[in-house]
């Protein structure tokens, strides 16, 4: 079956397409990915290990102003060129001809975009930003031109292309945040929402998951196991989203009020304790502290003067 559905997926490539750029072209898509992973992960490093970290802030800037715009216009081609019209949630055949003409040039656009968003690790790396190059940024970055890729050579429209909208709806918001944090401290101050931004992206991963794990139960005209595929990446990536959040947030939100309470304990012991050094709620006839006192103050050690 599974065979079956791999020569079924060569049957729909789209003419449409074929002379675009990049398009159809696995081996120039390798290279690019290829030379991106060992830049990002050897190279880079090596490069920048002996150099100081590159100002790039007016060059970042003036890339996140792009994105932002670049996904405002593919979230708008994606719903007019057919989510907001006459496309299925439940199951959606690629348009062909001329009337789904709009949404293969946007599919395109996307893949574009999806190789030019390889510059935000190369920028992590150039401003020795390494912690940022995570196993879960290198392999997302990788992944999704891949995807792109068999969207616009294979089946540019159709039900995949919700993936897409979405994607680009969340990439208006966090391109957004990126450019409003490089504005400075004066700004920074405000952007109380960071957290929110991988929420998000955890919520666009259920519908993804939803979207395509829905039609596998159904007779539609859409490679099924496509479907699966993109299903159990929409999976993984929000198991991983998922950790990121809790490693990030969660549990250092719970190391931190740990930390609190523990400085909140040590300021209550301090200003228990009078210049004499007895304690402010009695004081015991030989100057120091009662033994049952003392084992309510774990792992402090109070010697009186």
């Amino acid at each position: 079956m599974c065979q079956s559905n791999f020569i079924l997926l060569f049957s729909f490539l789209d003419p449409r397409t074929t002379d675009w750029f990049l398009v159809g072209k696995l081996g120039h898509l390798v290279v690019i990915l290829t030379t991106y992973v060992y830049f990002c992960t050897s190279a880079g490093p090596k490069y920048m290990k002996d150099r100081k970290p590159y100002d790039l802030k007016r060059t970042i800037q003036i890339y996140n102003l792009i994105q932002i715009f670049v996904s405002v216009y593919l979230v708008n081609e994606g719903m007019q060129g057919g989510w907001s019209n006459d496309y299925s949630f439940s199951c959606q055949p690629v348009v062909p001809g001329e009337k789904g003409l709009r949404m293969a040039k946007a599919v395109w656009l996307y893949f574009i975009c999806k190789l030019v968003e390889l510059l935000d690790t190369v920028f992590f790396v150039l401003r020795k930003k390494f912690n940022q190059v995570s196993y879960l940024h290198v392999y997302h970055h990788t992944l999704m031109p891949v995807c792109a890729w068999i969207g616009v050579t294979f089946l540019p429209g159709g039900h995949g292309t919700l993936l897409g909208v979405v994607n680009s709806f969340i990439h208006v918001i966090m391109y957004t945040y990126y450019y409003l944090s490089s504005l400075g401290p004066e700004v920074q101050k405000y952007l109380w929402w960071k957290r929110h931004l991988t929420a998000l992206q955890m919520i666009q991963f259920c519908i993804i998951f939803y979207h395509n794990f829905q039609v596998l139960f159904k007779r539609c005209d859409y490679p099924k196991f496509l479907n699966f595929l993109l299903a159990v990446e929409a999976a993984y990536f929000l198991y991983l989203f998922g950790c990121f959040y809790y490693n990030q947030y969660m549990k250092n939100q719970k190391k931190n009020q740990e930390s609190k309470d523990k400085k909140s304990l040590n300021g209550a012991v301090q200003n228990g304790v009078r210049q004499n050094g007895v304690l402010s709620n009695g004081s015991t006839s030989n100057g120091t502290i009662p033994k049952q006192e003392v084992e309510t103050i774990p792992n402090e050690k109070m010697k009186i003067q």
